[in-house]
């Protein structure tokens, strides 16, 4: 079994069934980081003695069938994931993609990356990105641009290039981007992965390096759209502490996920300003897709 090519959604179901570890799963991506990030360039930090101990901690706490706190496990038990370098990890560098804080130690985590750590997740690093999130290349002039795995010779998109990127080239199973005008968005799209931009204020923003404080958005990207709605079920609700929250109650994400679409309304352009310039074969592939949204 190649434990890299697992969406999360499957690596949860081995663990819960105890037929792999945390640690065997943190090795292998890992090992894939070793192997293949020095050419895509997805990562400015990587943390293998903490994803390593944080591992051997889920697998105690898979062996023993509960956290030492008697709490149940979820469904991000010991899975690795990586997050965007602004979002603040304690003890972990959090650089922002820039050279002014090449060697900044935050003393406390963003809000949900310690929603994400009681989860019971592992931290692989922390994610390449357009300097300070203020563009949508990924072209790095500090650590390197972070290239699209489907074709190195292609930007990854941006802000979170690296995010995306890591995604893509199987380097973690769920990452953490940040989306003020399609950070999010267009490294989903241009490496093939699924990004969500949450409403505003669903998702708290204390601890992440700002850029535009009313327009940015915390949100989770994964290989499945499943695999998302988990991680917006860890890191959505409401923080007191996040002036731009919102307090209301998070929605079920997981429930009705497999319903269809049914009854909805799906828009499509089809005007010159979206197909005048594009590829012939993006227009069949949103055609492909409108074709099933249709049937």
């Amino acid at each position: 079994m190649n434990l890299t090519s697992l969406t999360l959604s499957e690596a949860a179901h081995l663990l819960t069934k105890r037929e792999m570890s945390p640690v065997e799963l943190t090795r292998a991506h890992l090992e894939r980081i070793e192997a293949l990030d020095p050419e895509i360039n997805a990562f400015i930090t990587v943390t293998p003695e903490l994803a390593l101990t944080q591992a051997e901690v889920a697998q105690e706490d898979i062996l023993r069938g509960e956290t030492p706190d008697g709490e149940s496990l979820g469904p991000l038990h010991g899975i690795p994931i990586a997050i965007k370098d602004l979002y603040q990890t304690k003890g972990v560098r959090t650089t922002s993609g820039s050279k002014f804080f090449a060697d900044r130690i935050p003393e406390n985590n963003a809000a949900v990356v310690d929603s994400l750590l009681a989860e019971g997740t592992i931290l692989l690093g922390k994610l390449n990105m357009h300097e300070i999130a203020l563009g949508v290349t990924n072209v790095n002039p500090h650590y390197g641009a972070c290239r699209n795995p489907w074709n190195i010779n292609r930007i990854s998109g941006g802000s979170s290039g690296g995010s995306a990127a890591a995604l893509s080239a199987r380097l973690c199973l769920a990452s953490l981007g940040s989306d003020t005008g399609g950070s999010i968005r267009i490294p989903a799209s241009l490496c093939g992965i699924v990004g969500l931009k949450p409403t505003y204020g669903r998702v708290s923003l204390r601890g992440i390096t700002p850029l535009s404080w009313n327009l940015d958005h915390a949100g989770p990207m994964a290989r499945r759209v499943l695999d998302v709605a988990h991680l917006l079920q860890a890191i959505a609700g409401y923080d007191p502490l996040d002036p731009a929250s919102i307090n209301i109650d998070a929605d079920d994400y997981i429930t009705s996920i497999q319903d269809g679409v049914q009854g909805w309304r799906i828009a499509l352009a089809t005007d010159d300003f979206f197909t005048a310039r594009t590829d012939p074969e993006i227009i069949q592939s949103v055609n492909q897709a409108a074709r099933t949204f249709q049937d």
